[in-house]
């Protein structure tokens, strides 16, 4: 039996949120945001232009000592493939595949850091049929990802929003 995945829905609307953070600091150029009464400058979120792309990625990302370090599973490799006709990234747990549509109406939304970021934390949950997909421990994994790769910056931004959209955060 699995577990509930009671916040999925908001996990999902504050990613969204931030996701369009990023973009209109890249379209508009503006990457000093005020988050919760503090000046923070955005910093670049990674795109992907291909399947191997993120494939090399997420091999350097499950090769860093501190993640390796931290979450057992990380020692397990991810297999990345294309998603056709999909609206959303996924990952697989029995396989440990991580499928992103390349292209939808247009765009490559899924292939950019924050959503892979996403999927490997799915990865390194050490314990997939106690935890909620979607629960307090994921997020905890998904925030320490944010903040060690992308940023702290990126992380608080995520954190607040997350708060903001009453995700539980931790264990």
């Amino acid at each position: 039996m699995s577990v509930r995945d009671a916040q999925r829905a908001r996990v999902y609307d504050a990613e969204m949120l931030v996701r369009g953070v990023f973009d209109r600091a890249d379209e508009f150029g503006a990457r000093v945001i005020e988050v919760v009464g503090s000046q923070l400058t955005l910093p670049i979120e990674r795109r992907f232009a291909s399947v191997e792309s993120v494939q090399t990625y997420v091999d350097r990302v499950l090769a860093l000592n501190w993640v390796r370090a931290q979450w057992e599973p990380a020692a397990h490799p991810i297999t990345v493939r294309s998603r056709a006709g999909a609206k959303a990234a996924h990952y697989e747990a029995g396989s440990a595949v991580l499928a992103v549509p390349l292209h939808v109406r247009g765009t490559a939304w899924a292939l950019r850091e924050l959503v892979i970021l996403h999927e490997i934390a799915h990865h390194l949950d050490p314990a997939p049929a106690t935890s909620a997909p979607h629960g307090p421990e994921f997020c905890d994994r998904y925030l320490e990802l944010l903040s060690g790769v992308i940023g702290p910056e990126a992380a608080l931004l995520m954190r607040s929003t997350m708060f903001d959209c009453g995700v539980r955060i931790g264990a």
